[in-house]
């Protein structure tokens, strides 16, 4: 395993390993200044290494794993090149990406991966930068700041506690659950893309105020109990916050529950009964991230996210042939023609927890949120709140067009971005909005 620093040792920051690109034949890279290579200077300049019989090729020799060493982790940079970013979702593309500090590669699954030894600050910089507009409001800054720095710390401790049996999933003939996390990362921390946190390096301008809440906030962590809390985000919750343990393991966090996004809660229905969820779907209630603020949206919405105009509530019109296909090959299972699209349980925010697939050829249960995600769009749905019209039947009484309206984008757990921008746009101040979106938490300086 790599060393991280302790999170837990109070006045130490820790270095983070951040997985960049993962599993390749060969990765083109450039140093920006001279680097380290076990004892030898390479200046800077244009490299590449490849796999070769199961190991590292660089330079005409051989390594199991090889680091680059920066004599100044915070000045010192790289560039990689033909990085993969927003992996499998709508908008995903290659870039050219710099970035501070150290520089690994390891073999990993027959393949080479580049990993970046960088200073939690450092990365913190990057991700506020890459997750936001570096333009957002302060207040906004703040916050997500605090929740980026206490996930991960957070993560960092949970990789050390988790067994080797660990399950993410269950599997039997008639139902299929599954939880997608950071846990296949046992060999970094985390990885640069929206599996774990969007990390673009220095590749994203960053500005003064980014570096400035960087400053005032270093160390800040949001806990409860005096354990780091796993501080979760996503774009817009839909109005109403999901429950953890509805989207990954059976453990509760006091912190992160079904919550409405809004001020006033007294008139949140119960989501969770099919009859409620429906209704509230189908309407557009008012809510903190219930916005097309443009001002608002910029801070949250990089310019790929712009290319998602209707995120609050959203439709999805398939044919009978689109579903059937699209089912059949993201879930590897041939349902036949699709007879209906089932919510079998949901979460508070109505999101679908165990989704029942019924075709002619074959009838399942799935979940949880993401996979029913996954199952159902060629990148990933907005979110796995929605419910389904099935209609236009053919003679043997077979719908023939599924519209499945929903609602918020991402698993809703924890901040919703979109939200917190408001919140601070309407003078909210970031203690507030923490408090607002991970109620029983308390604040405390970590190093």
């Amino acid at each position: 395993m790599h060393q991280t620093g302790n999170p837990s040792d109070a006045g130490s920051e820790p270095l983070i390993h951040v997985g960049i690109i993962l599993n390749q034949s060969n990765i083109h890279f450039e140093l920006l200044s001279a680097y380290q290579l076990q004892g030898e200077e390479f200046p800077a300049g244009n490299y590449s290494v490849e796999i070769s019989d199961g190991k590292i090729l660089f330079n005409g020799n051989q390594y199991e794993e090889i680091t680059f060493e920066a004599d100044d982790l915070h000045t010192d940079s790289f560039e990689l090149k033909e990085v993969i970013i927003g992996v499998n979702f709508h908008w995903e593309r290659r870039e050219n990406q710099r970035f501070l500090g150290g520089l690994k590669f390891m073999v990993e699954n027959g393949g080479v991966s580049a990993i970046n030894i960088v200073s939690l600050e450092d990365y913190l910089t990057s991700v506020i930068s890459s997750e936001m507009s570096a333009t957002s409001s302060e207040e906004l800054l703040k916050a997500h700041a605090v929740i980026s720095r206490s996930w991960l710390l957070a993560q960092i401790q949970k990789n050390k506690s988790i067994e080797k049996d660990y399950q993410t999933s269950f599997v039997t003939p008639t139902e299929i659950v599954r939880w997608y996390d950071r846990e296949d990362h046992t060999r970094f921390d985390v990885c640069a893309d929206d599996h774990c946190q969007r990390y673009q390096g220095i590749t994203k301008q960053s500005t003064p105020l980014v570096k400035q809440v960087i400053d005032q906030t270093r160390g800040e962590v949001l806990t409860y109990n005096d354990i780091i809390c796993d501080a979760r985000f996503s774009k817009c919750c839909g109005g109403v916050m999901e429950t953890f343990e509805n989207v990954w393991e059976a453990i509760p966090h006091a912190y992160l529950q079904g919550k409405a996004d809004i001020d006033n809660t007294n008139s949140l229905p119960d989501l969770t009964m099919e009859e409620e969820a429906d209704r509230w779907i189908r309407t557009s209630p008012p809510a903190f991230c219930n916005t097309q603020d443009a001002k608002v949206l910029k801070q949250v919405l990089n310019d790929y996210d712009q290319e998602t105009a209707d995120f609050y509530r959203w439709k999805v019109v398939y044919s009978q042939e689109e579903i059937a296909s699209l089912i059949k090959n993201r879930s590897g299972i041939d349902f036949g023609e699709i007879i209906a699209l089932e919510p079998l349980q949901r979460g508070t925010s109505g999101r679908i927890i165990r989704l029942k697939i019924i075709g002619t050829l074959r009838v399942m249960i799935i979940g949880k949120e993401l996979e029913i995600r996954r199952t159902l769009s060629k990148s990933h749905l907005y979110s796995s709140a929605f419910v389904v019209d099935a209609d236009d039947e053919n003679d043997e009484g077979i719908p023939q067009r599924f519209t499945l309206t929903g609602a918020g984008w991402g698993h809703g757990v924890g901040l919703c971005q979109i939200g917190a921008a408001m919140m601070a746009e309407k003078g909210h101040s970031y203690t507030a909005i923490l408090n607002h979106y991970f109620p029983t938490s308390e604040m405390k300086k970590n190093y």
